[in-house]
């Protein structure tokens, strides 16, 4: 009675084996982490700026000089290190730093930290961080903030040739300012695509002359060539435009005003193809009446 008993256990035993689903072999259940990853990526000028990081919380703990100890290299997250990722070359707190990945470390200090951009990548915290890698280092404040649990980074202050970026967490914002040289990265590019355009591209060199007259940079030779480009390919409300503010810059006013009015009258004349938005002439409209009336 008692072996018939132990092979219905084993029978039993084997059964409930088979209704079970199988699992791959060495497959991990998927957990939470305890700091949650993160990736922040901002476009200043035309450079996208990534970060990747993960987001410790304070959880009631005492964090400065306790959690992360004062004049020693942290992480600035939690897990791995924290990375940040430059495709163009960069200055930060007026200070050159090359195009690059880098990871990303602070050293708080009562009176002041330190960021840290160093060349190695994919390591764990800062246990095996090495100051010889480091990229460049530069001094930053941090400042008094609202109460933040969950540490991150966060970008504020945005131009088109600036922003700066912050660490958040407690009640401190540790603020950093990242510049980069747009306007040269728009000539170069503007000096590579405009002898490519196709004869009947008049945007891509109005584009670049358009630039360079909006942003007052002084390269007026290569403006004033890639104007007449787009007006080769074909005269446009656009390009007649920014040419009759040229004129009246250069004192011309007359010629200003009698080009801008052809240029006003052409574009409300103009057909419109299917799902095309007319052009608004008003800008250029009251820039005649300011012409006409000096």
């Amino acid at each position: 009675m008692k072996g018939i008993r132990s092979i219905l256990v084993l029978l039993s035993a084997a059964t409930l084996a088979a209704a079970l689903p199988a699992g791959p072999a060495g497959a991990a259940l998927k957990l939470p982490r305890v700091s949650p990853n993160a990736t922040l990526m901002q476009t200043i000028g035309i450079t996208d700026v990534t970060l990747t990081y993960s987001r410790p919380g304070v959880k009631g703990r005492g964090i400065w000089g306790g959690l992360v100890p004062y004049n020693t290299p942290w992480r600035t997250g939690a897990n791995e290190a924290t990375t940040i990722n430059f495709p163009d070359d960069v200055s930060i707190n007026g200070q050159p730093l090359p195009a690059g990945k880098y990871s990303f470390f602070t050293i708080p200090g009562t009176s002041g930290w330190t960021a840290v951009f160093n060349k190695a990548q994919n390591l764990w915290g800062a246990y095996a961080y090495d100051s010889t890698q480091d990229a460049l280092r530069v001094r930053v404040q941090p400042e008094p903030a609202e109460f933040t649990e969950w540490m991150g980074f966060e970008f504020d202050s945005l131009t088109a040739r600036s922003a700066r970026l912050s660490v958040r967490w407690e009640k401190l914002r540790v603020p950093i300012t990242i510049a980069v040289n747009t306007d040269d990265q728009v000539l170069a590019e503007a000096r590579k695509l405009v002898p490519e355009a196709k004869p009947e591209d008049w945007t891509t060199p109005y584009q670049a002359a358009r630039y360079v007259y909006d942003n007052k940079l002084a390269n007026t030779d290569e403006m004033n060539q890639w104007l007449a480009k787009s007006i080769q390919a074909k005269e446009t409300f656009q390009n007649q435009g920014l040419k009759a503010r040229l004129l009246a810059q250069a004192g011309k006013k007359d010629e200003a005003v009698a080009l801008a009015e052809r240029a006003v009258k052409a574009e409300k004349a103009r057909t419109l193809a299917k799902g095309e938005e007319r052009v608004d002439t008003s800008p250029l409209e009251k820039l005649i009446t300011e012409w006409k009336g000096k």
